[in-house]
C-alpha cells in the first residue's frame, strides 16, 4: 500500500475530485456499474465519467488545465474506496 500523503489520499488530485465530483456517487445504484465489477473497470468508468462531464463544461485552455489536472489522479484507489462503501448496499 502506498503512503498517503493528502487528507489521507494519493494526493491532492485524488482528494479533490473524489470530494469535488465523486463524493456519495454509488456506482452501482446511479450508473448502472454492475455488483461484480472489478475496481480497474470501476475506476475505467470513473476517469471515463470525470473526462466526459470535464469536456462538457469545459473548453480551450481551462479544459487543458482540467484534464491535466486529472491525469494526477489515482483512479483505482478511489474505486477502491468506493467499493468498500458500498460492498453492502
Amino acid at each position: 500500500m502506498q503512503d498517503k500523503t493528502y487528507n489521507g489520499w494519493t494526493n491532492y488530485a485524488t482528494w479533490r475530485v473524489n470530494l469535488e465530483m465523486l463524493d456519495g456517487m454509488n456506482p452501482y445504484y446511479e450508473y448502472g456499474v454492475e455488483r461484480d465489477a472489478s475496481a480497474s473497470e470501476i475506476a475505467e468508468f470513473l476517469k471515463d465519467y470525470v473526462e466526459r462531464r470535464i469536456s462538457e463544461d469545459g473548453s480551450g485552455l481551462a479544459l487543458d488545465y482540467a484534464l491535466a489536472f486529472i491525469s494526477y489522479v489515482d483512479w483505482h484507489e478511489i474505486a477502491e474506496h468506493m467499493v468498500e462503501d458500498y460492498a453492502d448496499a
